[in-house]
């Protein structure tokens, strides 16, 4: 596995806040190559943290986390500066953050776990994708960086179809990940059948943070319809058991479906998430 420094991933950016650390990924389940985003907190690298283990938050889209020069949209979630600073103010804990980078062109297929006729994708492929976690992204990280173990120590999370694939995920993979990031999820996908699909979880993550904005879709009745799906969810997980110490809800009002949007409300989420 090769290892890409920063200055050779993004010559002439200065933005990257810390240590950022780059390495491609061979997948065996998807048969193809993408980059694994690592980002550690401060001083992780010290001599007296040499035995220190540290909490690990996995990002789906990795290339929207850290870096506008290659962000859809040239827009980032600030993730870097973001983590950076809670974690000096002592918010949160120091963590580590990986981005896995989407497939490009195969994105939607990896993300999405149901045929669909809305996008057209006839033959998904998300239903490996806890595979592609579990068995190659995880080892992977675990074996180079020092990882805390166990799900209170383990976040997983992503934004419209990333959230999809996640909640998948936790639902697929119960007691793996205790920490849920899922904004504007796109619950709508064949015929919101995750919605379905999460009613028969019985363990849920200890800590969740579900968002949406009231203008995702551009179109009023839209706009309401993914609104009323995200309450579905809350319903679905109150019901489970989710009080307010392990479940935040956010309907932003007027909020649209972007990266700024997303990044705007990662300092809540994250100090929801893994917070002291």
């Amino acid at each position: 596995m090769e290892e890409i420094s920063q200055t050779q991933a993004t010559p002439g950016n200065p933005a990257i806040a810390g240590d950022l650390r780059l390495h491609e990924l061979r997948s065996l389940v998807f048969r193809n190559t993408r980059i694994l985003r690592v980002w550690l907190p401060p001083r992780y690298d010290a001599p007296d943290n040499n035995r220190r283990q540290y909490p690990v938050f996995y990002l789906n889209d990795g290339q929207n986390l850290f870096d506008r020069a290659i962000a859809f949209g040239g827009v980032e979630w600030q993730v870097d500066e973001t983590a950076d600073r809670l974690i000096r103010q002592e918010v949160i804990p120091p963590l580590i953050i990986v981005g896995i980078d989407n497939a490009q062109s195969d994105r939607i297929k990896e993300f999405l776990p149901y045929r669909s006729f809305n996008p057209p994708v006839l033959r998904p492929q998300g239903k490996r994708y806890p595979d592609f976690l579990m068995s190659e992204v995880m080892p992977f990280v675990q074996e180079r960086y020092r990882i805390a173990r166990g799900p209170e120590n383990t976040g997983l999370g992503g934004s419209s179809l990333g959230a999809l694939i996640s909640l998948y995920t936790v639902i697929e993979r119960p007691g793996v990940y205790g920490r849920l990031l899922l904004e504007s999820p796109s619950l709508f996908i064949s015929h919101r059948r995750v919605l379905k699909h999460g009613r028969r979880c019985r363990q849920w993550p200890e800590r969740i943070f579900l968002a949406i904005g009231t203008r995702e879709a551009g179109r009023e009745d839209k706009d309401k319809q993914v609104v009323a799906d995200v309450r579905i969810l809350e319903r679905i997980l109150r019901s489970a058991g989710l009080d307010d110490r392990r479940l935040r809800v956010k309907i932003d009002e007027g909020g649209t479906h972007n990266e700024g949007e997303w990044a705007k409300r990662f300092p809540e989420a994250l100090s929801f998430l893994f917070g002291h």
